[in-house]
């Protein structure tokens, strides 16, 4: 279960890549609020629909009502103030530096799993951390890092999206991994609306025309992919090497963009693309107690 777990998770991976990208294209142009909840909306629908076909809808319906309010607080945590935060917090910094703090996610996920989950640190994750650390430095080719308003607030949405990991990691020991997902996009969603109608942004959604439209689809069907590999991944693998194994997408967004822009990949750079396949790489295999089963956790 735990290989099947890790699996999902390196697709998860790929997937993040993949969608990274595109997504920098899909919210050109467009208020990130309004692509933001566009996608979770439809996310949420589908993955309604998935658990529907495949007799699934059992599980929500099974659900306490102490299970709901922990689905709404995952919504909450997870599927809503991060977002607005992080697209805040990159409009006032660079992409560059947004995207290294995130990449710290891994190191708060594996504190508050030591804390709350009582998953095991050991001394052998300091090597693959420090790899994994100035790897992502490398590869994002960031010559000096000054903290700011705007790297404060995506340092927020990423502690943001730590915690939730951990709540969600804790709700998988009795949920099913499309029921969690569910819950973080559907609440998720109707928090952002909230905040569309306060920011009174609401009308900018008669504005959209059939490009952006195209872009929200396509990039749902992506947030989908990765939501359902995710949180069934994460039910069988510990949070802390899920987390580095999520990592893997980094090089694939910017290898993409280097592709794409014809830009040619600097010595530091690949020296940072080895170095954060190997952090993670190494983690996995080093430590063999951080892969957990299911049945071991329930």
């Amino acid at each position: 279960m735990g290989n099947k777990g890790v699996l999902l998770v390196l697709l998860t991976a790929i997937v993040s890549g993949v969608s990274i990208f595109l997504n920098r294209f899909g919210v050109s142009g467009m208020d990130s609020t309004i692509f933001t909840f566009s996608k979770n909306i439809l996310v949420a629908l589908f993955l309604a629909g998935v658990m529907l076909a495949f007799n699934q809808w059992d599980n929500i319906k099974k659900l306490t009502s102490k299970q709901w309010w922990s689905l709404v607080l995952v919504g909450l945590v997870g599927g809503s103030i991060p977002f607005v935060l992080f697209f805040a917090g990159l409009k006032m910094t660079t992409g560059a530096a947004g995207s290294f703090v995130h990449k710290l996610m891994f190191i708060f996920v594996a504190i508050l799993a030591f804390m709350f989950l009582k998953e095991k640190m050991s001394w052998k994750m300091i090597v693959p951390a420090l790899l994994l650390v100035i790897g992502n430095y490398y590869m994002l080719n960031l010559s000096g890092l000054e903290m700011s308003f705007g790297l404060g607030l995506v340092l927020i949405a990423t502690l943001f999206w730590a915690v939730e990991n951990v709540i969600s990691k804790r709700l998988l020991r009795e949920m099913e991994g499309n029921v969690v997902a569910f819950g973080r996009m559907f609440f998720g969603s109707i928090f952002i609306f909230a905040y569309i109608l306060f920011s009174g942004k609401v009308s900018v959604f008669s504005s959209l025309g059939m490009g952006e439209l195209g872009w929200i689809a396509i990039t749902s069907l992506l947030l989908l992919a990765y939501v359902m590999t995710w949180y069934n991944g994460l039910k069988s693998v510990s949070v802390s090497t899920a987390t580095c194994i999520l990592l893997l997408g980094s090089p694939i967004t910017t290898l993409l963009s280097l592709f794409f822009s014809g830009a040619s990949v600097t010595l530091l750079q690949a020296s940072g693309l080895i170095m954060v396949v190997l952090g993670v790489i190494s983690l996995v295999l080093l430590d063999k107690k951080l892969i957990v089963h299911a049945n071991s956790t329930a």
